[in-house]
């Protein structure tokens, strides 16, 4: 499928085995030889693999697409196009739209990432569990804060500077953190939604397993920790931690005793890996190049929990910040 509606020379596809043991990858050579496999001795996660095929790809750009990804033809040349356009990309994303539901978009990603600067992540076209239809609303490229790791399209170049993606996440945040250290070096994040692609959101690890809940908060708290200014770092994560409590209540007096325990082991997982994730930080800060001051213009100013949830607002509100 993914040959069939690509239409862009030279490419080449990689695919990177986690540890798979029900013939797929098989399949997959037996139905297109000329793909490369590249096989993990075991799960090693997301990241990680992601990583092994970033590291094997020969071309100036390349795109991590998720195996639960369906593709418009053309897809790829239009984000090709797009970057070829705009050198100061160093990461961008197409529409993604939703296969259960094709005139919505999908949870992953949407139009393009967004975050507050408490490093609560939302999208255009979803704030939360809010999902909009797509009626053309954000058919117009503009820069975002971060692009989804379902099909997130990366400068080759610019990941020299930054890094791969940080395999300490295994899965989930992993590109939020990558597109901030985008940032912080000095290239832009954009959505492309002249690439369009439909994405199965939910099939590798369903949105109730505790495991996905524990890895989001857990995640999203250390991307705070790396990528911030010490000052900043000071003044906002007392801040999320508060905001995480709170929310961690909010979700005991529910009754939802499995989101609260995923809240509460993330901080507390965050607090025994302090010395782990300031050997991480320390390089991120070699790195920058930009002030957060700058970064922080990006980003929404203000919390987008205590938005949406106080306030009737509708998505595209809170996006335009209305």
């Amino acid at each position: 499928m993914l040959y069939h509606r690509t239409r862009h020379s030279p490419f080449e596809v990689i695919v990177v085995d986690d540890g798979s043991s029900d013939g797929s990858v098989e399949e997959a050579q037996a139905r297109f030889p000329e793909i490369r496999v590249l096989r993990n001795p075991r799960n090693l996660g997301f990241a990680a693999t992601c990583n092994r095929g970033l590291e094997a790809a020969w071309g100036r750009y390349v795109v991590l697409l998720n195996n639960d990804v369906e593709v418009q033809p053309g897809w790829l040349s239009e984000l090709v196009r797009f970057a070829e356009a705009h050198e100061e990309v160093g990461a961008c994303q197409p529409k993604i739209l939703s296969v259960k539901d094709r005139t919505r978009f999908d949870y992953s990603g949407a139009a393009g990432g967004l975050m507050d600067i408490f490093g609560y992540p939302f999208c255009l076209g979803r704030v939360f569990e809010e999902i909009e239809e797509d009626r053309g609303q954000y058919d117009t490229p503009r820069e975002i804060f971060w692009a989804s790791g379902t099909a997130l399209f990366l400068r080759k170049e610019a990941l020299k500077v930054t890094g791969l993606l940080d395999e300490r996440f295994v899965m989930h945040v992993e590109e939020i953190d990558l597109c901030w250290r985008m940032h912080l070096a000095g290239y832009a994040v954009w959505s492309a939604p002249a690439s369009v692609v439909w994405h199965h959101s939910g099939w590798t690890l369903p949105p109730e397993r505790f495991r996905k809940m524990f890895l989001n908060h857990r995640n999203s708290l250390m991307t705070l920790l790396k990528n911030y200014s010490l000052r900043n770092v000071i003044r906002i994560f007392p801040l999320r931690l508060g905001l995480e409590c709170a929310s961690m209540l909010a979700f005991a007096a529910k009754g939802n005793l499995k989101r609260a325990a995923a809240s509460l082991c993330g901080m507390l997982s965050v607090i025994g890996h302090l010395g782990e994730i300031g050997s991480a930080r320390r390089t991120v800060q070699r790195m920058r190049r930009v002030s957060d001051e700058e970064v922080m213009a990006r980003m929404f100013r203000g919390s987008i929990a205590l938005r949406h949830f106080l306030t009737s607002k509708e998505p595209e509100g809170l996006v335009s910040g209305e």
